[in-house]
């Protein structure tokens, strides 16, 4: 008999295993984290925050979404890329980015009802935990994975106090791996990979400085640092990333993973410190120095049986985009409603296997983008003269000759404006961020065609109700008071939505009568005049692409899973074969 018993026992308390764990408390699956450090993030390693992930807190509560805004970097101020010799040096170029160029800026708020920003993991993660924690969630900290084994019934994990040296069991309905890029859940389980991990190195450099005459006029993210033969070594290029504006920072300068792995030692890291601010005699309060590699593999398969793992266990990737804590909480957020509806008896196990069929494409995706993205610095390095194999002198007498009234010069400039433009692919990337399509068991098209995107995917969200896709923002108006509410904020929380318009009473009526034959809860909402939510505008019958007669079937993660373009001739029996066939019933 094990030591201890729950439902759900996630290993690791990262924003993948505590996202995991305050959903599934969120909707009353008992669970247990554990990770084997006596606290949570220590650095602020993930940080970009965009908006689908925002709707993911949003949908915890608004006082959980809230709460992040309150710690977070507001959006304006992550302000434009910016590319110099040192801050306190000349500048090369910028660009807007993380969507504050106004036409980004306009499709960010057309495209959801949250609003990206920048929350070092050292905030975002605990503001997860205590979320799961207060909902119900048991957490042990100190407490280290070493196995598991699991039959047909659950899984026994083997767990070691890191306190007293004591070893014991946990049994579990199912088991959640969210422990990291060296995943010992993923190895135990036997997932199969694709790519190699330790394809470059870079260190991180963690400090306090009050830098506001440096940036303050000109508020960025990320400070892009080009220093050819800069007495740190390394490759020639750094980036210094704000932490909390204008006094927390973060080096990253990249070394030869085929070379002796650097030795950062305190004098070390303060004289890299100086050297990329620009400022020999820079005053740092030194919080810590690290190495790390940059990986490029992602999981082919993400579970086995009843274990699955989520985040960096299965998607592996340099910090490009801004893509890692991001995927890796919408990894839980698709995961945890199934497992809860699962566990409750509302759905058969068959359910499960959507996760798979659903995330390991965007893990392949994100890990195949962020690498792609450090690919794509080679045409800034080419503009600059700093191509592999020239001479540090002769790179710096490459990146002087930029400010010369020469032809040669000039058309440098424009291959700098045009390579620093093009890294849009990394610090705008809406689509990458918003455009995930699911199709597997738990989505119905019923053969409808999926539309094509007409912009560029990876720089453009495409809103759309083709059944698979995220259902489209839209404000609506409150009938009583006049109040908006968007149409994400109607849905999710754990259950299935219908919404319908007016005309489309019968498939309230299906509903009705389907949620009590099936033990499930169905949320129905008609959207029109007189009614709770009104479509004043006319976005939503833009936007729904369904007549007022039809409906929209959405699951918890606010995913459409079906739909009917116009009212059925059985709107019962129709409604009734999706959630059937969705919930593996």
């Amino acid at each position: 008999m094990a030591d201890i018993e729950t439902e759900v026992l996630i290993i690791g308390t990262g924003p993948s295993g505590s996202a995991a764990a305050a959903l599934l408390s969120s909707y009353g699956i008992e669970n247990m984290a554990i990770n084997r450090y006596r606290w949570l993030a220590n650095t602020p390693r993930a940080h970009i925050t965009n908006q689908r992930t925002m709707e993911v807190l949003r949908d915890l509560g608004r006082d959980v979404e809230q709460e992040a805004y309150l710690f977070a970097t507001r959006q304006e101020l992550m302000g434009e890329t910016i590319f110099c010799e040192s801050l306190a040096g000349e500048e090369i170029g910028r660009m807007k980015a993380w969507g504050n160029h106004p036409l980004s800026k306009a499709e960010h708020l057309m495209s959801s009802p949250s609003l990206m920003n920048d929350l070092p993991q050292t905030l975002m993660e605990p503001l997860l935990f205590k979320t799961a924690c207060s909902r119900g969630t048991q957490a042990r900290l100190s407490t280290e994975y070493l196995c598991h084994e699991q039959d047909s019934g659950g899984v026994t994990t083997t767990c070691r106090d890191r306190l007293t040296g004591k070893e014991f069991t946990i049994r579990s309905n199912y088991l959640i791996g969210s422990d990291g890029g060296k995943s010992l859940v993923a190895e135990h389980a036997g997932l199969p990979f694709e790519g190699r991990m330790g394809v470059g190195g870079s260190m991180n450099i963690l400090f306090r400085a009050d830098l506001s005459k440096y940036v303050a006029h000109r508020p960025s993210v990320l400070y892009w640092v080009m220093q050819p033969g800069a007495d740190v070594g390394g490759i020639g290029m750094g980036l210094v990333r704000m932490v909390r504006p204008w006094d927390e920072w973060l080096i990253v300068w990249g070394y030869d993973i085929n070379g002796p792995q650097p030795d950062v030692t305190p004098e070390f890291a303060a004289g890299v410190a100086r050297q990329l601010v620009g400022d020999p005699d820079l005053k740092i309060e030194l919080l810590s120095a690290n190495t790390w590699t940059v990986n490029n593999q992602y999981a082919t398969a993400l579970s086995n049986g009843r274990v699955f793992c989520v985040g960096d266990a299965i998607h592996r990737h340099p910090p490009s985009n801004g893509l890692g804590s991001n995927t890796s909480i919408q990894d839980s957020f698709n995961l945890a409603w199934k497992l809860a509806m699962v566990l409750k008896g509302q759905a058969g196990e068959k359910l499960l296997q959507s996760y798979n069929l659903e995330r390991a494409p965007v893990a392949k995706q994100i890990v195949t983008r962020a690498n792609q993205s450090i690919a794509e610095f080679g045409p800034i390095f080419n503009a600059l003269g700093m191509s592999e194999g020239v001479e540090p002198v002769q790179m710096q007498r490459n990146l002087a000759a930029r400010s010369e009234g020469t032809e040669a010069a000039e058309h440098q400039r424009d291959a700098i404006r045009k390579a620093i433009a093009f890294k849009k692919y990394e610090f705008d990337a809406h689509g990458v961020e918003m455009n995930q399509r699911y199709r597997s068991n738990a989505i119905v098209t019923d053969g409808q065609i999926e539309p094509a995107f007409q912009l560029d995917a990876d720089l453009h969200y495409q809103p759309t109700t083709w059944p698979g896709a995220r259902i489209p923002h839209v404000w609506l108006y409150r009938s009583d008071n006049g109040a908006e509410v968007s149409t994400l904020d109607i849905c999710g929380h754990g259950r299935f939505t219908l919404l319908t318009g007016l005309g489309g009473e019968a498939w309230i009526t299906a509903a009705e009568q389907i949620e009590i034959e099936l033990g499930i809860e169905i949320v129905k909402h008609v959207i029109g005049a007189r009614r709770t939510y009104v479509d004043q505008s006319g976005d939503w019958a833009r936007a729904s692409e369904i007549s007022d007669s039809g409906c929209l079937l959405v699951r918890p993660d606010h995913h459409v899973c079906w739909r009917s373009v116009g009212m059925a001739s059985s709107p019962r029996t129709d409604v009734l074969r999706i959630l059937q066939q969705i919930l593996a019933r």
